[in-house]
């Protein structure tokens, strides 16, 4: 890691660093991130059970969740939660939408 003072930092002396301060300029800045591939995950809930547990199930068995019905599912884009949401019927497929954008510091 590179000593510096926050005072030697000029955004103004440097155009990309001045980019990273006050972010995009326009959508055409973001455009060589359009095409990468994320993994989007909703997750209606989570259940802890042994392995015997898990192998004495069989067609039809019901697996208790630790959400309650109407609760937010998680919603993960690549592993990290993002957002909570509600499940949907779209047509004939199940969607989901977003309720609330979940932010968390990245340090």
């Amino acid at each position: 890691m590179a000593d510096f003072e926050l005072n030697d930092f000029n955004p103004e002396s440097d155009s990309r660093a001045q980019e990273l301060v006050e972010g995009p300029r326009s959508a055409r800045d973001l455009e060589a991130v359009y095409d990468i591939p994320v993994q989007v995950s909703a997750v209606l809930g989570k259940a802890n059970m042994q392995v015997n547990q898990l192998l004495k199930l069989g067609r039809g068995a019901v697996v208790e969740l630790d959400r309650k019905v109407g609760e937010a599912i998680d919603i993960y884009v690549n592993n990290r939660l993002v957002a909570r949401g509600e499940v949907v019927v779209v047509e004939d497929r199940l969607g989901v939408t977003m309720t609330e954008i979940i932010k968390t510091d990245r340090g």
